[in-house]
């Protein structure tokens, strides 16, 4: 489904982001990328999305090289592939449906749709009672899961999730972790960038681990073992 082959990505003259890096990420997997601060975890996701060009290599999503798109491709591109990062990017003056609706808005949704689909979503993500409430209301934990209702609107294919967890206390952190494999279990292929041992070392899945760039364990059901 996404294959990373042979990546390079350098900032400048003397900054080695990513080393040569192949990866393969098979539909609805569960696959966590992790390694310290450095390692390239939130450049490969963000190679992904195009937000970033590697220096050297492809990316491909399916049949798609990500970056021989031509632009106007790119929307749809990403609407496929639902992103959750650790600055969450809510409108602070737009309810919880309203944040989510405006998003399903841009990509031309029309209201019958978005009435329908957003109540959906928020009772897969445990916030039916939050419909109304600002981002001011809710509590961190509620805020990420606001938005991951949001990465879902478009009901992608994959979600990328670039350490979730990083600023949620211990019990929000599980909570988010067991969203995440609720909705792979529904059929969409994760990617989980964290550095939080314990997370990886529950979970069971595929880790990949990088440090300075480059993959160095790839293993079906691994640990965290930096």
């Amino acid at each position: 489904m996404i294959f990373f082959d042979n990546i390079t990505k350098m900032y400048g003259q003397n900054m080695l982001a990513l080393d040569n890096v192949t990866l393969r990420v098979k539909q609805g997997e569960f696959v966590s990328l992790v390694g310290r601060s450095g390692a390239g975890k939130s450049t490969l996701l963000k190679l992904l999305i195009a937000e970033e060009r590697p220096t050297f290599g492809k990316i491909f999503f399916e049949n798609d090289d990500v970056h021989s798109l031509r632009s106007n491709r790119l929307p749809f591109l990403r609407r496929r592939i639902g992103v959750v990062f650790q600055d969450l990017k809510l409108l602070s003056m737009k309810t919880v449906k309203e944040n989510i609706g405006f998003v399903m808005e841009v990509a031309g949704k029309g209201k019958e749709e978005i009435d329908r689909d957003v109540p959906q979503i928020l009772d897969l993500v445990g916030l039916s009672s939050k419909f109304d409430n600002f981002p001011h209301e809710l509590s961190g934990g509620e805020k990420q899961r606001v938005a991951i209702a949001r990465a879902l609107a478009h009901r992608p294919d994959v979600i990328i999730a670039d350490e979730p967890t990083g600023n949620l206390d211990p019990l929000n952190t599980w909570e988010i972790i067991g969203l995440l494999t609720k909705i792979n279990e529904l059929g969409t292929t994760i990617l989980l960038a964290t550095h939080d041992k314990e997370v990886i070392n529950s979970l069971e899945r595929r880790v990949v681990s990088l440090d300075n760039g480059k993959i160095i364990r790839d293993e079906e059901k691994g640990k965290y073992v930096l």
